[in-house]
């Protein structure tokens, strides 16, 4: 029986290539379109080339994190080779992949300036596209929402040759490894976009981490909150009061002390009086002569010893004086550099606003691992509306004991809130609107507390503030996407520049999925079902997972640019992604700080509530 042809016709033509990464020709496209590809050739990395570019190796990486690789060995060892993939080193204008070791080899010896570099690259790729999430968010939202959390990374517990790793705490247990914090944004296009990402030993906790992914959110975004100086002014004005008392105390205790020191003087020198007395006495006495028990020598000798027992308690009334006011110096110390703080931070508060064009209103979510009270107070100064939940469980367990005869609102189907507002927690000294919470979980009754505070008029929507926290779980399902989709549950590499690129990779390759999913539903070319928007469009995991890991066949037609066909062994098997050779898609401009923003009603996308 003659043997059939089952190749394609178009396989005979010498621009055909097969690939096993469907997706990745796609992202490949989409990065090269927008000068990703090009911009990472140029990072400067201390190595030669042999067969492959450094910068070759560096892309191999970010190109392995959008097929999900667990291990580098996995782009030479897995089910369909990276490395032999030609198509897809093609679609990213490489002239073919180099081997894992080389790789590795090439991130050992990265530089923080390569590093730098690099991330630099990625922001400025991303940036038009945070621009015009802004706006949108702005002008949809009527503000923009920010989330963030702490995630570990954990390695095993015996490794020695991970940089800085340090035991700390691991999801639910104590593991070695490191702690990622995260910050996402919420986007009308995209469901969300990350905005940053930085590694810590894994000892650190969730209260160190807020002020600097605060300030991250903000350099990335570009876009900031009116400042509230105005409040620090109040404390700075309580302060300066306080200040006063305490320079008095202080002033009081060093007159005590100067006086319990000069009884302490009286007393030594009465009791060196009458030793010296009891001294003559004794020499003008004769020999043979008996003390007589009333005598001179013994009344002498008495009021000695009186006199010698009273210099130690005067002593010890020196050293209690000296104690008062070393610790009142102390607190006077401690209100002095706190004032100093104040308004250091007032200034820059000031300064902020003076340089603040546009200023947007913000929302900051956080869990209770941030937040602490001096936390809250800093998000209340920086402008910021803050939905959190009490740091300390004293909080909590102080609003249940008064809660006895509380009146418990049902907000979900096994949880109730007791509101009150107006309500002062340790070491923030601004009003905030607080919700104790209760769960019940079969005979187990759980607390937490709610904490607010914003303009939003949670007390009287009990139920849209608990539902309005808890959505918070997006940043919560970014890290797990990060985790199991990007494979961060693996660390691939264990230089410290090599860790910090696989960090900044994992979270840009989210972002560049959802980026690219928009782009080719707005590319001029018509795009078959499951890639466009309709009942079940693809997710970002389908899209690494299958999308990325599936065969196809790729094609450059005339009037229609590249064409990804899938092949029969795919799940999309006839499916046709014509990628024009002139996208629409046009990136947004920057946005105009110092222009006030309108607030035209926009249509939100379709693909944003799938792609979150």
């Amino acid at each position: 029986m003659e043997a059939v042809d089952t190749t394609p016709v178009a396989a005979t033509d010498q621009r055909v290539r097969y690939t096993d990464h469907a997706m990745l020709i796609v992202w490949g496209q989409f990065a090269r379109q927008f000068g990703l590809t090009s911009a990472l050739m140029d990072i400067p990395l201390a190595q030669k080339t042999v067969d492959h570019a450094p910068q070759t190796k560096l892309l191999q990486l970010l190109v392995a994190t959008l097929a999900g690789c667990v291990h580098l060995q996995d782009m030479a060892k897995g089910p369909h080779p990276l490395v032999r993939d030609d198509a897809v080193a093609f679609a990213w204008d490489q002239p073919g992949w180099a081997d894992p070791s080389g790789v590795s080899r090439t991130f050992q010896a990265a530089d923080d300036k390569a590093v730098a570099a690099t991330l630099a690259v990625l922001r400025q790729f991303s940036q038009p596209f945070l621009d015009r999430e802004v706006l949108l968010a702005t002008r949809q939202f009527g503000r923009l929402l920010y989330d963030a959390d702490l995630t570990g990374r954990e390695v095993s517990p015996t490794s020695q040759t991970y940089p800085d790793a340090a035991f700390g705490w691991m999801s639910d247990h104590v593991g070695l490894g490191y702690q990622a914090a995260v910050v996402s944004m919420t986007s009308p296009t995209y469901g969300r976009v990350l905005l940053e990402s930085h590694r810590h030993p894994g000892d650190t906790v969730s209260v160190e981490c807020l002020q600097e992914l605060v300030l991250a959110a903000e350099a990335a975004t570009g876009v900031r909150p009116r400042r509230r100086p105005e409040l620090v002014g109040q404390r700075l004005a309580s302060l300066g009061d306080a200040l006063e008392q305490h320079r008095e105390q202080v002033k009081l205790a060093e007159e005590r002390l100067e006086k319990v020191a000069g009884t302490l003087e009286g007393a030594k020198a009465e009791e060196a009086e009458r030793a010296a007395r009891l001294q003559m006495l004794v020499a003008k006495q004769r020999p043979d002569k008996p003390e007589k028990p009333h005598g001179q020598v013994a009344e002498a000798r008495k009021r000695q010893m009186a006199a010698a027992r009273r210099v130690p308690r005067r002593q010890a009334e020196v050293a209690r004086a000296e104690v008062v006011l070393v610790r009142q110096r102390q607190g006077l110390e401690r209100l002095e550099k706190l004032q100093a703080e104040l308004s250091a931070h007032h200034e820059r508060l000031v300064a902020d606003n003076a340089a603040n064009g546009t200023s947007v209103e913000a929302v900051f979510r956080v869990d209770g691992g941030f937040g602490s009270g001096g936390n809250v107070a800093w998000l209340i100064e920086m402008g910021y509306e803050v939905y959190t939940k009490a740091h300390s469980v004293q909080v909590t367990n102080s609003l249940v004991a008064k809660s006895q005869t509380a009146p418990w609102l049902r907000v979900g189907k096994n949880a109730e809130l007791w509101v009150q507002t107006g309500v002062r927690v340790s070491n923030c000294p601004y009003p905030l609107d607080v919700a104790l919470e209760r769960f019940h979980t079969g005979d187990t009754v759980r607390h937490g507390t709610l904490l607010h505070y914003g303009d939003e008029p949670v007390a009287q929507d009990p139920k849209g503030w608990f539902h309005r926290y808890n959505a918070r779980q997006t940043v919560e399902a970014a890290i797990k996407e990060n985790k199991e989709v990007f494979e961060m549950r693996h660390l691939k590499l264990r230089s410290s520049a090599g860790l910090a690129l696989a960090e900044a990779f994992a979270l840009f390759a989210a972002n560049l999925v959802r980026f690219a999913a928009v782009w080719l539903r707005e590319t001029s070319i018509a795009i078959a079902q499951p890639f466009v928007p309709g009942e079940r469009p693809m997710s970002v995991k389908q899209m690494v997972r299958t999308g990325a890991n599936t065969s196809a066949w790729v094609t450059h037609q005339p009037n229609r640019g590249v064409v990804v066909t899938f092949t029969d062994r795919s799940p999309f098997a006839g499916v046709e992604l014509a990628i024009g050779c002139d996208s629409c898609f046009q990136p947004p401009l920057p946005l105009l700080r110092s222009v006030q923003i309108p607030p035209p009603q926009m249509i939100r996308s379709p693909v944003a509530q799938r792609l979150r």
